[in-house]
Parts: C-alpha cells; structure tokens; sequence
C-alpha cells in the first residue's frame, strides 16, 4: 500500500509535494470538513434532506481532486460533495442540491462536474463515456469517477473497467474503499477485498494507496492522470479509507459496527495527520488554524443564507429535463401544491 505519512503523521520518506502544495491541500481538507459537518448540523435542523456526509474520508476525495487539470472532468457519486467543492462547485449550490431545488441542479458554466449519481454505480460508463468522448473530439480532457467499495460489486464496475480498458480511454477510477457497503463489511461482498487487484483483469494498472494520507492521494492521482492524459489509459485507485460518519444521515452504524472500529480510524484521521506535518515543517501554527476555520465558517454562513434566498421554482423546471412541456397531471398537481 503506498503512503506518505505514517498514521501518526510521520512523515516517511522525502515528500513529493512542494510546502505550498503541502499547505494548499491541508486548507482543502478543512474545507470540506467545515462543510460536511455544517451540513450534518442543517440537516439535523430540517434545512437539509437527506445527506450522505464524508467525514474521515476527505484526503480520499481531496487528493484526487486537486489532481485534475481545469479542463478534467469529475463525475462524483453520491458521496463526493467534498471533491465537486474543490472542483469549484459553490456552497450555496452544493447546499440547494441537498435541498432537492432545482436551482442546485445547474451548475455554472465551465464548470466540469457530473451531478451527484445516487444509483450505485450508474456513473462509472458514463464516466468512460465522458473521457471517450474527449478523444473522439480530440480533446485532452481526462474524467476521474467515484465509486465505493459496495459499488464495486455491481456490473456497471464491471462494463465501465472493461470498456475503458478495450478503448484505452482516459478514466481514472478511484475507489473508496471504506470498509463497509452500509451496513455489509467487504469481506462479505467478495473473497479477495483487494480491490485493486481487479484492474489485472482488464489489462490496467491497479494501486491501493493509503485512503487517508492526502500527500499519497494526490500523488497517486496524479501519475493516474498525466498518464490516461498522455494515452496511457485508465488506472483504478483503491483508497483504503473508513467513513466516521454515518452511511446517509437516515443511518445508524452503531447497530452493526463496533465503537473500538471507529474510535482506531479516528486516530487515523486524515486532517489530523497533514496538520502534524505541516506543524513539524514549521508551515502552519494555531493561530492560522484558528483564523481559517473561522474563515470558512463565515463563508459557509453567507452561502446558507444566500441558499435561503434562491428564488422559488418556476412549474417547468419540475420537468424541464424530462418533458418539453407540463402535462395536465403535472399541471394539476402543481396547482395542488401551490395551494398548499
């Protein structure tokens, strides 16, 4: 398995990050992580639906993202909320797709990112068919995709690594593999839980890297994509990670998954570990730590209320994406609703 940093946050070895990147990323990390639990906090209140939160997970999600170039494509599942953010998606939007309004389905122009995918495994062929479609055009555009360890059980995994490997297209493939498809551990899912093993069978590189060691995910990630964008193909990254949180906010992991468990993956903690580094190298102190956060939480208050301040949806965008026009049913129902 290839790390970084040892689970105390040694470092081993030389790094392969530059101090302004060591930092860049250590901000990201925070970043996510400010979101994630303010999310939690929203949805606990009824501001926020159903959410899938990523804590612990954050160096598995920020690494591969600061790897891609502006022009790459991301096509996250329903889990990478904190990898679209680092890719550019607004708070306030990232908030409204939670909220189920519409005004969060549409992201800024430019912006490369695939909404959230909440069947399992449906975007790993479009992934592929996304970075097919860049060499078709002769772009040099790469596609990075998500998909956990229960949706590596799945036949799109499959059909999407097969395909990708027969066209030699430019996907990368990470997999955070968390130990747990809800409440199903991975042993019970396959026999070798050596995912990466898999790429063997499709002809492609395979590694699995320390999920929360940030410095070995950037890296990893971007070997996997300067080389699917020089025509060398797809690659699948297994990230070793554990999700502290719970599956969705409608789960409860204490019923099949011991507190000792989470309490050694929370000594493993992803921000925990850059920050001893950063603190050993002498490029972050308390005092930053203290002033950033608080940055990022004034940041994400100003988007919470401009996310309170998006208009009401007009009928059409119900269906805009499916049907050219409202039906009667639709137009009834809405009138329903309105009265309510």
């Amino acid at each position: 398995m290839i790390q970084f940093l040892g689970g105390d946050g040694r470092i081993l070895g030389d790094l392969p990050l530059s101090h302004e990147e060591l930092v860049r990323g250590y901000r990201a990390l925070q970043r996510v992580r400010v979101f994630d639990e303010r999310a939690v906090s929203l949805q606990r209140q009824g501001r926020l639906g159903v959410y899938a939160p990523y804590t612990g997970q954050e160096a598995a999600q920020v690494g591969p993202a600061l790897a891609l170039g502006e022009g790459d494509w991301l096509v996250p599942s329903y889990r990478e909320t904190g990898a679209a953010l680092i890719r550019g998606l607004p708070t306030y939007q990232a908030l409204l797709y939670w909220r189920a309004d519409p005004a969060g389905w549409c992201y800024p122009d430019g912006l490369r990112i695939v909404p959230f995918y909440i069947p399992i495994a449906t975007q790993l062929p479009h992934a592929v068919g996304i970075a097919s479609a860049g060499s078709y055009l002769g772009e040099d555009w790469v596609a990075l995709t998500f998909v956990g360890d229960g949706g590596s059980s799945e036949g799109d995994f499959h059909e999407a690594l097969n395909f990708a490997a027969v066209w030699g297209t430019p996907t990368v493939f990470v997999v955070q593999n968390n130990g747990w498809a809800i409440s199903v551990p991975t042993e019970s899912q396959m026999k070798n839980t050596c995912i990466a093993d898999r790429a063997a069978g499709y002809g492609v590189p395979g590694v699995t890297v320390d999920g929360n060691d940030l410095v070995a995910m950037w890296v990893v990630a971007r070997e996997a994509v300067e080389r699917a964008r020089a025509g060398g193909g797809p690659t699948l990254i297994e990230a070793m990670t554990y999700r502290l949180a719970p599956h969705t906010t409608s789960d409860d992991p204490s019923r099949y998954r011991a507190d000792e468990e989470v309490e050694r993956w929370r000594q493993r903690d992803p921000i925990e570990r850059l920050r001893r580094v950063l603190d050993d190298l002498g490029l972050w102190d308390a005092e930053q730590d203290a002033e950033f956060l608080r940055e990022l939480r004034v940041e994400f208050d100003e988007a919470v209320r401009r996310a309170d301040k998006a208009p009401e949806l007009e009928p059409q965008e119900l269906v805009e994406h499916v049907f050219e026009t409202m039906g009667p049913d639709q137009l009834e129902a809405w009138g329903v609703l309105r009265e309510r």
